[in-house]
């Protein structure tokens, strides 16, 4: 059985790749730790974002563990110019995951972006993961998981979130474990 952390970053400043955390958000990095007493980890995968790292380093100078970057794990873009109707355009994509704006990815291509490297995760010998990335793209792992995973649940994301994502050979559940 496989134990795979979904963690959202912490509190930032922005959504630039290089946005640091905010002051709340450095705060809420540190509460990741004792959030993750009673949890083993073997290994921290996380989007080479500044904000993503920032979250689980806390966490994994206090496990003594690597944080691998993985541009897989970088947020979603909608499109590559401004949207001032970007979250009703957003939705649409929740609706019909073909959906492409210019300059921007499908969320259907986000999902097989994302699940490539849930596969590796799957067949590789760490049995508790932790993978750090973004409220879009998160959601819609989970929504290849579980269908009811949408726009709505997306809107509901805090920062940080936790899921755990439980796999075994058949079956796989989520459930969310940030309070």
């Amino acid at each position: 059985m496989k134990h795979i952390y979904l963690v959202r970053h912490c509190q930032a400043t922005g959504q630039a790749a290089e946005a640091p955390l905010t002051t709340s958000g450095v705060e809420q990095a540190e509460q990741l730790v004792p959030f993750f007493d009673t949890h083993p980890i073997d290994r921290i995968v996380s989007s080479p974002f500044r904000r993503a790292i920032a979250t689980i380093q806390p966490l994994a100078e206090e496990r003594g563990l690597m944080i691998e970057q993985d541009q897989r794990l970088e947020e979603r873009v909608l499109s590559g110019q401004p949207m001032e109707d970007w979250l009703d355009r957003l939705r649409d994509t929740f609706d019909d995951l073909s959906l492409c704006y210019r300059g921007g990815e499908s969320s259907k291509t986000a999902i097989h972006r994302v699940n490539e490297l849930l596969k590796e995760v799957l067949s590789g010998d760490a049995n508790h993961i932790v993978l750090v990335s973004h409220g879009c793209l998160l959601t819609l792992l989970m929504k290849s998981v579980d269908d009811q995973f949408g726009f709505k649940e997306w809107q509901q994301l805090s920062n940080p979130d936790v899921f755990l994502l439980t796999c075994t050979e058949n079956d796989r559940h989520i459930k969310r474990i940030w309070s």
